[in-house]
């Protein structure tokens, strides 16, 4: 895109159009760029010159006396030795309003479904602003997320972050899919972050379908996008559920996955010299990662609430993993996906056993609680003991907890089971829950 082009598509001051006044590129590493001459702090947003008059954007991530470090937003074949550096006025904004329901976009706000221009909408910040932990409501209702297993034993409240932890293929983007069509939400925003490109399609025309995609509004920066377009992906999803939070709705955030969002971070991190320091991530990960979540949760009293789920990929199921141990000391609560259920055909393969909801207490009533806690004890008790019950070792009234627990065995599994095309009500959970404890 040429320079005055990229200028007034960005929505910036003519005043502020000042293609004189630039500085040079005088080095290029992996996907870092150099540039001297230029007068700008971290954060701020440059227009690199490519070839024939056409220009990328690239953000100022690090500098080293004079020597600025830009990351490129967009690809850069075309630069050259030489090349000229604009600097952007003002801080980077981005599209939110209403307009964007039922659309689909990628990390800067720009439409990626060919259905037009985006209407009914104003500027918002990308970094957001923070909250005073003391004004924020306190979570106290649940949210219906349609998903029985997690209505029933893991209750959410409106205004909850929960890590969803799975290796690959354990159908966590299935689970978010669920959620999007059965959940009483206001408004769903989900994040497709460095995920593979079919897979984002895929989550749009099959997982998610016309009828989830109405109240939704989708962000999608696929695995070949620039480290920084992710990293813009995961802010700009957040800084849409925080507009319409602020507009007193409640809000599902599915962020798919917070891994990625951390690995980008990484690739940023390392490529202007910050040394790594736990398995390869360097300290600002561990920096970017409690700011990106605290930015959800509930607002005001009396105002909305984002509900935010986000998947952790956990490599090789290893859940020490340090982005998962990381996250599972910064969220409220984390649901494992278990690939041993997976194998036997029991989806959703959450592990209840592994799983916790850290303000189920404060937003059920004592009985409800009672009865989950009594279902997660016979499944544990059982699988202790499944190998003694499997070679017929075991000697009925032997053990009064295993009696019961192989009884209603069928009767659990069958309650954490569900078909895709199944929704179930926090009302509907909480009477098979009942069901299961009393025998019927």
């Amino acid at each position: 895109m040429r320079l005055s082009e990229r200028w007034q598509a960005l929505s910036l001051p003519t005043s502020n159009y000042q293609p004189a006044i630039a500085g040079q590129l005088i080095r290029m590493v992996g996907l870092t760029l150099e540039a001297v001459g230029i007068n700008v702090k971290v954060g701020d947003r440059c227009l690199v010159e490519r070839h024939q008059d056409d220009t990328i954007e690239a953000e100022v991530v690090g500098f080293d006396q004079q020597r600025i470090f830009l990351m490129p937003i967009e690809q850069i074949d075309g630069i050259r030795p030489g090349a000229r550096v604009w600097p952007l006025q003002g801080s980077a904004h981005v599209p939110v309003g209403d307009g964007l329901l039922g659309r689909v976009l990628d990390g800067t706000g720009r439409p990626l479904d060919e259905k037009g221009e985006l209407r009914q909408i104003s500027d918002g910040s990308l970094h957001g602003r923070a909250i005073n932990p003391l004004h924020r409501a306190p979570i106290r209702e649940p949210l219906d997320v349609g998903i029985r297993a997690i209505n029933a034993m893991l209750t959410v409240g409106r205004g909850q972050r929960i890590g969803l932890f799975a290796g690959s293929g354990v159908g966590k983007s299935v689970l978010l899919g669920m959620m999007t069509r059965f959940t009483t939400a206001d408004v769903i925003v989900v994040g497709l972050i460095g995920e593979r490109g079919r897979e984002v399609k895929e989550f749009i025309d099959e997982i998610l379908g016309a009828e989830g995609l109405q109240r939704s509004v989708v962000v999608a920066s696929p695995a070949d996008d620039s480290p920084l377009m992710r990293l813009r992906a995961a802010m700009y999803c957040t800084a849409v559920a925080e507009f319409f939070r602020d507009q007193g709705r409640n809000v599902l955030l599915l962020m798919d996955s917070l891994t990625r969002y951390a690995q980008a971070q990484r690739e940023i991190a390392l490529a202007v010299g910050e040394p790594p320091a736990t398995k390869g991530y360097p300290p600002s990960v561990f920096n970017k990662l409690p700011k990106l979540v605290e930015r959800t949760g509930n607002g005001p009293q009396g105002g909305g609430s984002i509900t935010a789920f986000y998947t952790v990929l956990s490599e090789g199921d290893d859940m020490q993993d340090p982005i998962a141990d990381a996250s599972r000391a910064i969220l409220d609560g984390h649901i494992v996906l278990s690939r041993r259920l997976a194998e036997e055909g029991h989806y959703p393969a959450i592990d209840v056993e592994a799983s916790v909801s850290r303000v189920m207490p404060s937003i059920v009533h004592g009985d409800w609680l009672q009865r989950a806690q009594l279902v997660k004890q016979l499944l544990s008790h059982y699988r202790q003991n499944q190998d003694l019950v499997n070679v017929g070792a075991y000697q009925p009234g032997s053990d009064q907890l295993l009696d019961v627990a192989m009884e209603r065995m069928p009767t659990i599994k069958a309650m954490l089971r569900q078909r895709l095309d199944e929704g179930s009500t926090l009302q509907d959970s909480e009477q098979q829950l009942t069901a299961v404890i009393s025998g019927g």
